[in-house]
């Protein structure tokens, strides 16, 4: 075991590969596949597709995009006190690349199986691989936050290739090669994981690797709680709270943003014509680029890191600037219906990024970080459950668009977003002394 302790990856433990790969996978074959699936629904203008309507297609995407990350507070809990989270990320993986698999067939049975079963996989997979790179660390190792960063770029550069290499196939070619490259991608992180694992050493196995004893992956020992511990639980829901209406903001991208690169963005760049969905692909790649830099930040500073409440607070303090800049833009192509320069939409990704940066990998540590450890998979399910009511909130936010013009949408999302980041900043004090010393 000596060996495998003892292998960095980027001045990390070797095991962060392992799960950045992982990870990585995932988001690939997920958002590969979400690209394809409301045009696959509906029917695109290169080819047919199930024919249903714009409004039985939304409901069904609406629901499918929440219950994913609904299923990890059960998927959090069944590891906590039954498989184990090691376990829980290999069986999730699996359902997943069944569930692509399946909607591979053109048939509206798989169809409707493929999408229950990546349900169902990461709710298994998704709360517990985070789970899995807090246990590589202490809860006062400087470089926590620096890991969790680079981590999260794994994410983003799933969410960006993914799209590249399964529309083309989805749309151009046929939806369910698009669907089968999804699986594919989900396959090869799997046979990433299950090399790497031994490379999963948490720092309790590290403490008793010269005696030659190994902590078993299993649901830890239960005590009761302390009062320090119910106050870290409070620390962590009421960040968690923040967190959704960041991703009520956030989430607009999928929804009133893409209306707005559609109907009311110039689309185009050196006299070429492109895809208003390519402006999906920025906000990732700002991620890609910008993540390795806050993980020096994070570890350059040391001790004088900030807080998570405070990276919160800058994480809404971007969202909600973010909007601020687009707003001139809206008001312009209402008042003249004539398109804007898609600049406008790329610096407001650009400060999205750094919001999402500040607080989305900072909240997964600080939840491995607050949690007491037999309900960290539990709480870890919970932030995704946050996640879930973001993705709602902001179908419900765009659905003002209907009677409300863009400028009308992106005020209530800039005030929304203001509001939250003045009442979080007021908040820090009493949330770190609930922390209990834990940054």
């Amino acid at each position: 075991m000596s060996d495998y302790v003892q292998k960095q990856w980027l001045g990390h433990p070797r095991g962060l590969a392992t799960l950045f790969m992982t990870e990585m996978w995932e988001r690939f074959s997920y958002y590969g596949m979400r690209a394809l699936l409301f045009l696959y629904m509906v029917g695109s203008v290169s080819q047919p597709g199930l024919g249903f309507p714009e409004g039985k297609a939304g409901q069904i995407y609406g629901l499918y995009t929440m219950s994913v990350y609904l299923m990890g507070i059960p998927g959090g809990f069944v590891a906590d006190r039954f498989l184990g989270h090691r376990r829980a990320v290999f069986l999730g993986g699996v359902l997943i690349a069944a569930g692509h698999f399946s909607m591979a067939f053109p048939s509206l049975a798989t169809f409707y199986l493929g999408l229950g079963l990546i349900v169902l996989g990461t709710g298994l997979l998704k709360p517990n691989v985070s789970t899995l790179v807090g246990t590589l660390y202490t809860r006062d190792d400087v470089r926590r936050d620096a890991g969790f960063s680079l981590f999260y770029m794994g994410i983003n550069l799933g969410a960006f290739i993914g799209p590249i290499i399964c529309t083309p196939l989805g749309q151009q070619i046929n939806w369910h090669y698009g669907f089968a490259a999804a699986g594919v991608g989900m396959v090869l992180g799997l046979i990433q994981y299950v090399y790497g694992q031994k490379y999963l050493v948490p720092v309790s196995d590290v403490k008793t690797a010269k005696t030659g004893v190994t902590a078993p992956d299993a649901p830890p020992e239960k005590t009761p709680f302390t009062r320090e511990d119910w106050g870290r639980i409070a620390a962590a829901s009421i960040l968690t709270l923040f967190a959704l209406i960041f991703w009520a903001g956030f989430e607009q991208a999928g929804s009133s943003l893409t209306l707005f690169a559609d109907r009311a963005t110039r689309l185009t760049i050196f006299g070429q014509q492109f895809a208003s969905g390519l402006f999906q692909s920025v906000e990732p790649f700002f991620v890609i680029v910008l993540s390795p830099v806050f993980a020096w930040i994070w570890l350059k500073l040391g001790s004088r890191n900030p807080s998570s409440p405070l990276k919160f607070t800058l994480g809404l303090f971007f969202l909600s600037l973010s909007f601020l800049l687009i707003l001139p833009a809206a008001k312009y192509y209402e008042a003249n219906q004539t398109r804007v320069s898609p600049l406008w939409l790329v610096g407001l990704y650009f400060l999205q990024c750094l919001g999402e940066l500040c607080l989305s990998p900072v909240g997964l540590s600080m939840v491995t970080k607050l949690s007491p450890a037999r309900v960290v998979g539990f709480m870890m399910g919970i932030w995704f459950f946050a996640t879930a009511m973001g993705n709602y909130v902001a179908g419900w936010v765009a659905g003002f668009l209907e009677n409300r013009p863009f400028s009308e949408v992106f005020m209530i999302a800039t005030l929304t977003s203001a509001a939250a980041t003045l009442v979080l900043a007021v908040l820090i004090p009493p949330i770190r002394r609930l922390m209990s010393g834990v940054r």
